[in-house]
């Protein structure tokens, strides 16, 4: 009588969903649709613009407590041709936009550019006036909501006074303007996304029914958790307004993988001769299991995003944790309802010129050939790979990170040309630095004293700050507020030596002082530094959590100490090498024309973790579906060189199937109009392209082969460590040699484990 085989969490999953299918899809179903309808009744709670982390942070939080919360809004009123803004046209213009804006209920505190006291709002050379005024936050008034009214006033008179420029832009307006730019971007990548990933997916399966079973499933659980995260934004804390992207990008990805995963192992089954539940058991037990330890690591790479102390990147974390666990349930629990359910219709719509596809245990023979020739000659290949890798990752060495700004934006954005001319006419002006001045009473005579020397000392250097002051004091006289526009453009060398020249020179000589009183710059030059200065403190913990996690993951899993440190040294090489080419094209400002952009001369400040996050996280996709494969022959009695050739053949077709739905999916968000869109989509499309050829195809056979059966080294002070990911024997494929329950093969695969623990 045979015996039970015992399977494992994924296996079971795989056999309760095949024989409850019923209530496995529709169960799907239901949370889905619960998920969306929650999250659509709820809304998602975004960032605000203005947060940011350390001192900037501090004097945001004391000027919003301090002042009611308001949009500053500025029309620039600008003639086209020799007339000065003190011309007769440029006044009329001027007096009607004052007039129309007048009107409006929700405008506050407007100020032309010749009242009495409206200094710096007459530009230097005085061709440039304008017009500020703000709206006021209230429970009644959402200012990027009522701005359009005054949009379309100022907007009014452009068409009356042709010769003029008259622009509007500010922080409502701007909101505005990128919130619909988002939602137009975020709309081309799930429309562009979606045919090319089906397109894909049809060519791997040759049918139009297989190939709509993986995108069906990814595009569910990116639906489930983009409705998630909106009570969970409200319960754990707003998140930033690019995580529907961010999940579409990640659930699309790891979704489609997972279920190609499973997918492909259920039809290699089926195509060896093995029966409808049998296929379904081996794939659970086996791709399953592999599904199981990817996403629990692709989940714990992101989690360390946490440790950044940002509220950008907690709400990136929580966003893609959500979204692998949700689709990594789907592919444990709907998708082998789906496929027992389906049997053997799945191949249905089949494409006759594709011809059918299968995926026996012979792999493919061009990754055959390719592996052949790596483990004949693994010091060669492998020192070739690691040559070619360095030198893209050459260029990361230089990496400079700053907040984009509005320098990130895309420069046809009419909201952008506006605030270009606003800044080459009053520099800074239009994103100043906001010094939050606290104290007992700041209109007592010695901190007045030293506000007024500050603003002297300002004033007069007109290298590195601009001269259009403003100064407000808060109700209760215990907090002040200076804005003062910086030299530069807000993101480059000179904005910062003007911040740091604010900070540590000008503000200690005057308002530190006093005692009792106290200051401290915010606006968005001060969020960029001290951003940067928050990333530096805080990269080598997240480095060493995501490393620590994985290697403890990998250690549990594969039961073997060489395993996890070769898979994190192979996935740092991919990272550096995506960080060299992100440096060389958008840093350094290569391929300008061809990917649309204008460089600024840094990255992105939130980039670089992320995509060490994200990165590293989906390699480990691949990584432990390929070593679980290895693993499996291992463990059937192969020996490691045999096992690594088969479970590279095996797994090859798989892999290259997902990395091109991954790097085309990556490389259509290098095709939006945001720059920190282009520079993720550039990074993460190179990174998977690498991953998936040079690591995959040379360096990790290269190195499996010169390790030899040290791969599975286990000190025996682990001996203790509890079998988990890969527990219990995989089901034979129909055709192959006997598996470890059945003699012979029991007989060859024990020693061989034992001497691989023992150190052999």
């Amino acid at each position: 009588m045979r015996s039970r085989r015992k399977l494992g969490l994924a296996g079971r999953a795989g056999r309760w969903s095949a024989v409850h299918r019923k209530t496995a899809i529709w169960g799907w179903i239901a949370f889905v649709v619960a998920a969306i309808v929650l999250g659509g009744a709820l809304g998602t709670k975004t960032l605000g613009n203005g947060g940011g982390d350390g001192e900037s942070a501090q004097a945001e939080r004391t000027l919003e407590g301090a002042f009611p919360q308001s949009a500053v809004e500025q029309v620039l009123v600008q003639p086209k041709g020799s007339e000065s803004i003190h011309g007769p046209h440029a006044r009329a213009a001027v007096a009607e936009v004052e007039a129309r804006l007048r009107k409006l209920p929700f405008v506050r505190d407007l100020t032309g550019p010749y009242e009495e006291g409206a200094g710096g709002q007459v530009a230097a050379n005085g061709r440039s006036g304008l017009i500020k005024f703000s709206i006021p936050e209230t429970k009644a008034i959402e200012p990027d909501e009522v701005v359009g009214r005054a949009l379309d006033q100022v907007a009014l008179v452009q068409q009356r006074h042709q010769g003029l420029r008259v622009e509007e832009v500010g922080d409502a307006s701007a909101n505005k303007a990128v919130s619909e730019s988002f939602e137009e971007d975020f709309s081309k990548a799930e429309m562009t996304s979606l045919p090319i990933t089906l397109l894909i997916l049809v060519v791997v399966f040759g049918s139009l029914l297989a190939a709509g079973v993986p995108l069906l499933l990814a595009l569910t659980a990116v639906g489930a958790t983009i409705g998630l995260i909106g009570p969970v934004s409200h319960v754990f804390g707003a998140v930033a307004e690019q995580i529907n992207s961010v999940v579409l990008l990640i659930g699309l990805a790891v979704g489609v993988d997972y279920s190609m995963f499973y997918l492909r192992r259920e039809r290699e089954e089926r195509a060896a001769g093995a029966g409808e539940r049998a296929s379904l058991e081996a794939a659970a037990a086996t791709s399953g299991r592999a599904i199981l330890v990817s996403g629990f690591t692709v989940m714990v790479a992101m989690a360390g995003m946490y440790i950044a102390g940002d509220a950008t990147f907690a709400g990136f974390a929580t966003g893609t944790i959500i979204v692998v666990a949700v689709a990594m349930v789907g592919s444990l629990t709907v998708l082998p309802a789906i496929l027992s359910w389906l049997g053997d219709r799945i191949e249905k719509g089949r494409i006759p010129f594709l011809g059918r596809r299968r995926g026996g245990a012979e792999g493919s023979r061009v990754w055959g050939a390719l592996v052949t020739r790596v483990m004949r000659r693994p010091k060669l290949a492998a020192g070739l790979a690691f040559a070619g890798l360095a030198i893209l990752a050459i260029p990361a060495f230089s990496l400079h990170t700053a907040n984009a700004g509005v320098s990130g934006l895309p420069k046809d954005m009419p909201i952008v040309k506006t605030f270009d001319r606003v800044q080459a006419a009053f520099p800074g002006g239009v994103e100043p630095a906001e010094v939050a001045i606290t104290a007992p009473n700041v209109k007592a005579a010695p901190v007045a004293h030293q506000v007024a020397a500050l603003r002297e000392r300002l004033a007069a250097d007109h290298h590195d700050f601009g001269t259009s002051q403003s100064y407000r004091v808060s109700k209760d006289g215990k907090v002040a507020e200076l804005r003062v526009p910086l030299a530069g453009d807000g993101t480059d060398a000179r904005s910062q030596a003007a911040l740091s020249k604010l900070r540590e020179d000008l503000i200690p000589a005057t308002i530190a002082k006093v005692d009792g009183a106290r200051a401290q710059v915010g606006g968005p030059t001060a969020g960029s530094v001290d951003f940067n200065d928050l990333l530096a403190e805080r990269m080598p913990w997240v480095f060493a959590f995501v490393l620590g996690m994985a290697f403890l993951l990998l250690l549990v899993s594969f039961r073997s100490i060489v395993i996890p440190i070769t898979a994190i040294c192979l996935n740092l090489l991919s990272v550096g090498a995506a960080y060299g080419i992100v440096v060389w094209v958008f840093q350094d400002g290569h391929l300008e024309n061809l990917i649309g952009f204008t460089s600024i001369g840094s990255i992105t400040s939130w980039l670089p973790l992320f995509l060490f996050v994200v990165l590293f996280g989906l390699s480990m996709d691949y990584h432990v579906f390929i070593l679980t494969r290895i693993r499996e022959a291992y463990d059937r009695g192969m020996s490691t060189e045999d096992a690594v050739s088969h479970g590279l053949r095996t797994t090859a077709g798989v892999v290259t199937s997902a990395a091109a739905v991954m790097v085309a999916v990556f490389a259509i968000f290098a095709t939006l109009s945001f720059l920190e869109f282009k520079e993720m989509g550039v990074g993460l499309a190179a990174a998977i392209l690498i991953d998936a050829t040079i690591i995959r195809g040379v360096l990790l056979p290269a190195t499996m082969k010169l390790l030899g059966e040290r791969n599975w080294y286990l000190p025996r002070a682990l001996r203790w460590l509890p079998r988990v990911g890969l527990e219990g024997p995989a089901p034979a494929m129909a055709g192959a040699a006997p598996e470890a329950d059945a003699g012979e093969g029991a007989g060859r695969a024990r020693p061989t484990r034992r001497r691989a623990e023992a150190g052999a």
